[in-house]
């Protein structure tokens, strides 16, 4: 990790920037299923932050030093020790280190699915600076049977990470030192509710174009804003008149977070990517020759689920795509598979626990607003130093139920595992809080409290997720299985994160921990018999990748 100079548009000065092995954003790096993989990550970083450093917030301080950095790979199922713990920070040259380090060198094991993962910083109190500043990568995992389909690759397979940035008139990054409006009375610099900036950028480029041909790609998207969310689209552009003229070609995804969906989905409207997800797509640009397509978001700002929100303002212009009048060559016989990749149902497993869990508003002791994670014991929120509530044994499957009593749509992950979603269900919001805030009571089951049906989860959101969007006024309900499944993932135990992934609220209490425990000699067996499953058109061997 450096700190470099790095233009990001031909009309601005370049720009300091904080990039692994000096560049932002940072190298694609390139693993196999099953191949182990050890990264040593290196902080070569000054020792004075470029961004405004809020001191009041937990984790950052006074007394803690400035800059610190820890990398987090964003989906990986990791031993603690190396998944990149708030906590475990580590200063330059691992001079100073957090109460949690560990280790210098991480392993990765990568006994998953294939797929898009991304790695970025995780500090605690400053992971939105650090993150912001450059601090960001891809991490492709590959496996055997992403290698049966012939989709487009080399060339044709190109990672997307959309950002968005503002800057001052000389280059550098602009971060505000306070919300605006903010009372004389906020700590300066002073931590700010989500951060939204003017400028798109797209793999470190502003305002950027990308040129293809008349023919199928591959994108590998990544929401990688501190707060914003995405919702894409691709129209037919005339850039004389700045006009949409027409429907651009179809976005037909064909993997989510943590894998291959079983069958391709055609995105009928857009493509909604709330912060940290991936979407692994298909793009056809074969009827466009020699057209510009914009890249188009419809998502407000803030983002409640909703897209009706007048005072809201969109990033509509993400990036433009000029397609040549001609391909290279005429090798584009892609074919899109019908069949992608049968994934384990976890609902036929035996469940252990279902847990009710708040997304809540609080204050801090400056009256600003504060986003917590609570439970059915503590429904109005924690800090992130609470004592652990969460704590399943390594084996275990768990419903979680996400009870938003926000205004605000929050991305949820949960590290470790990949989980999957079971639906979103309205409930009676201030009943629920009535009950919440009647001298500090616990609520009852969120069953309780139901207003109609569950609806199930959107057809792009059926495979392995590790990121959710939480809607307000909804319970979002998620499945996960903690340890090895069916020829998946590991067996690992000890303390992981959960959190919103908006950055400005994950530093600001929207984290928890939960930890993972051992299961006793008594109950292994056990624990083999409830979690045998059987997949959907089971053909009775375990993931071939």
């Amino acid at each position: 990790m450096r700190e470099v100079e790095q233009q990001l548009h031909r009309d601005l000065p370049e720009t300091t920037v904080w990039g692994y092995e000096g560049q932002y954003p940072g190298p694609t790096i390139e693993a196999k299923r099953g191949e182990d993989v050890y990264v040593t990550w290196k902080n070569k970083l000054p020792t004075e932050h470029l961004l405004p450093v809020d001191t009041t917030i937990h984790g950052a301080e006074p007394d803690t030093p400035e800059v610190r950095t820890t990398t987090h790979l964003h989906g990986a199922n990791v031993e603690p020790e190396s998944d990149g713990h708030p906590e475990a920070w580590f200063t330059r040259d691992f001079e100073e280190r957090g109460p949690f380090f560990e280790k210098k060198t991480y392993w990765y094991a990568n006994e998953q699915p294939a797929t898009a993962l991304w790695y970025h910083d995780h500090a605690l109190g400053i992971t939105r600076l650090n993150v912001y500043a450059g601090l960001a990568g891809f991490y492709f995992l590959r496996g055997k049977h992403e290698r049966k389909f012939d989709l487009p690759k080399d060339d044709y397979e190109i990672p997307l990470l959309f950002q968005d940035r503002t800057f001052n008139e000389d280059g550098s990054l602009f971060y505000p030192e306070g919300p605006d409006g903010a009372a004389n009375d906020l700590p300066s610099p002073s931590i700010v509710p989500e951060f939204f900036g003017d400028t798109s950028v797209v793999n470190g480029k502003a305002w950027p174009r990308l040129t293809v041909e008349p023919r199928k790609y591959r994108f590998r998207m990544l929401n990688g804003a501190n707060s914003r969310f995405y919702n894409i689209e691709l129209f037919q552009y005339d850039e004389e008149t700045d006009e949409i003229t027409g429907d651009g070609p179809p976005i037909i995804q064909i993997g989510s977070d943590g894998g291959f969906l079983e069958q391709p989905v055609t995105i009928e409207d857009r493509l909604l990517l709330g912060p940290a997800m991936r979407a692994d797509t298909i793009v056809d640009f074969s009827d466009y020759e020699g057209q510009t397509l914009l890249v188009h978001n419809n998502a407000p700002t803030p983002f409640t689920g909703a897209f009706d929100t007048e005072d809201a303002q969109p990033l509509p212009e993400v990036m433009l795509i000029e397609v040549t009048e001609q391909k290279k060559d005429d090798h584009d016989r892609h074919q899109i598979p019908t069949e992608l990749k049968q994934v384990p149902d976890l609902e036929q497993c035996k469940i252990n626990q279902e847990r009710d869990l708040t997304l809540a508003e609080g204050q801090d002791e400056f009256g600003r607003l504060k986003l917590l994670l609570g439970t059915q014991e503590s429904p109005n929120g924690l800090d992130w130093d609470a004592p652990i509530t969460e704590n399943p044994t390594v084996g275990d499957t768990e419903i979680w139920n996400l009870v938003n009593l926000t205004v605000d749509t929050h991305p949820i992950h949960l590290h470790l595992v990949q989980f999957q979603v079971l639906g979103r269900r309205p409930f009676d919001v201030d009943a629920y809080l009535q009950d919440a805030t009647a001298d500090g009571n616990e609520v009852q089951a969120i069953e309780n409290y139901y207003t109609g049906e569950s609806q199930p989860p959107e057809e792009n959101e059926e495979g392995w997720k590790d990121t959710v969007s939480a809607n307000p006024g909804e319970v979002t309900r998620v499945i996960a299985h903690f340890g090895e499944f069916d020829g998946l993932f590991k067996d690992f135990t000890g303390e992981y994160p959960w959190h919103c992934h908006i950055l400005e609220h994950e530093d600001h209490e929207m984290m928890r921990p939960y930890e993972v425990l051992p299961r006793d000699g008594n109950d292994e067996k056990k624990h083999e018999d409830e979690h045998h499953t059987t997949k959907k058109n089971d053909t009775g061997g375990k993931d071939e990748d």
